[in-house]
């Protein structure tokens, strides 16, 4: 995958970065911590310049969260009460669950977008809470594209300075994904488990 990434930005050069950073939002599988390291060896190698690389990889980035903020928009916090109240026994989720989770998201959405862009395994995902919170878009793209700025600076970076090792990167930060994705299931099981055992004894 890293020669076919290498390759897809050496033709399009800048635009590249921007496509992949726009398919890694949607296609998790396609890792920020492989494209744009990647992109920083390409710069190292005088193709394209790191500046460059940054914001390229910082606007791919941003416009690649608006799907997923949208399609949060349209699901919002209302339709997501009514379908709690209907069908959220199954996982133990009331519409008074939601209602404090977007009451939280309200009080602390911009601080979970700023440094949830920069943390692997769900920078994609703080999209949809972001966008059933009814978080004001203008907000919602400052604070995604300082993070994706500081994300796209730290691993392009790094990629320049490692040169053809911009592998490594991807290896010690992919695990790091792989780690947040199974805490979160297993939170979620347990939490799941601990609200029936709760609903059983009443």
């Amino acid at each position: 995958m890293a020669d076919w990434i290498l390759g897809f930005m050496n033709s399009l050069g800048y635009l590249g970065v921007v496509l992949l950073m726009i398919l890694e939002n949607l296609f998790p599988p396609l890792p920020s911590e492989l494209i744009l390291p990647a992109a920083g060896f390409a710069a190292a190698q005088g193709k394209l310049s790191l500046p460059g690389v940054v914001l390229a990889g910082a606007l791919g980035s941003v416009v690649g969260t608006l799907p997923l903020y949208y399609l949060g928009r349209v699901v919002n916090e209302e339709r997501l009460v009514v379908w709690a109240d209907r069908y959220g026994r199954w996982l133990a989720l009331s519409g008074k669950d939601v209602r404090r989770a977007d009451d939280w998201f309200d009080r602390h959405g911009p601080r979970a977008v700023l440094f949830g862009r920069m943390v692997p395994g769900i920078r994609s995902l703080l999209s949809l809470p972001a966008g059933m919170s009814g978080m004001a878009l203008p907000s919602f793209l400052l604070y995604s594209a300082i993070g994706s700025a500081l994300w796209a600076t730290l691993l392009a970076g790094a990629g320049y300075l490692l040169g053809s090792n911009y592998g490594a990167v991807e290896k010690y930060v992919g695990p790091i994904g792989t780690g947040v994705v199974a805490l979160l299931v297993v939170f979620t099981v347990v939490w799941i488990v601990w609200r029936r055992r709760q609903s059983q004894a009443r």
